[in-house]
């Protein structure tokens, strides 16, 4: 008898091909002392400052859609990094702005060169960063992405009465 594995589901995939990024972005980025959770961030802070934006704690959580929590701890890291600067809205007392320091600036430029270095090699099968197939499947996570998702709750009877 022969022992086949069934096809591996898309949501496997999915949370392959996002561990692959991440291992690949933080060995990347660890000569920078950066991890790939930190880069996220100030490249953020780096697009978002080139549009005129100074972002508080909450809007990069909304921009990079990471928990406010976390980027709270991320920030204060960074913060202690010489990286970026927390400082109080002067429209909001509760909210704190944050910027990237003219160090966190000269990191974020390195280390938005060795993303978009492995981003290539990574899309490289599908014809590189502006290749068709790049923007479609760019086309298709964003279509993903956008679909709202809530956790299930099993209903059926081998479930009730047990805890997960």
């Amino acid at each position: 008898m022969s022992r086949t594995s069934p096809e591996p589901t898309p949501g496997f995939l999915v949370w392959r091909l996002a561990n692959k990024w991440r291992v690949a972005v933080d060995r990347a980025l660890a000569p920078l002392g950066l991890t790939h959770a930190q880069y996220a961030l100030v490249a953020s802070l780096h697009g978002m400052r080139r549009t005129g934006e100074r972002p508080s704690q909450r809007g990069l959580a909304d921009h990079t859609g990471l928990e406010a929590l976390y980027v709270s701890k991320l920030a204060r890291a960074l913060e202690a990094s010489g990286l970026i600067e927390r400082t109080r809205d002067p429209r909001d007392p509760r909210a704190v702005q944050l910027a990237l320091t003219e160090r966190g600036q000269d990191v974020t430029r390195q280390a938005i060169t060795a993303v978009q270095q492995l981003l290539q090699q990574l899309l490289e099968p599908l014809g590189g960063l502006d290749g068709p197939r790049t923007r479609a499947f760019t086309d298709e996570l964003t279509t993903l992405l956008d679909v709202p998702l809530a956790p299930s709750v099993p209903n059926d009877e081998t479930t009730q009465g047990t805890t997960p």
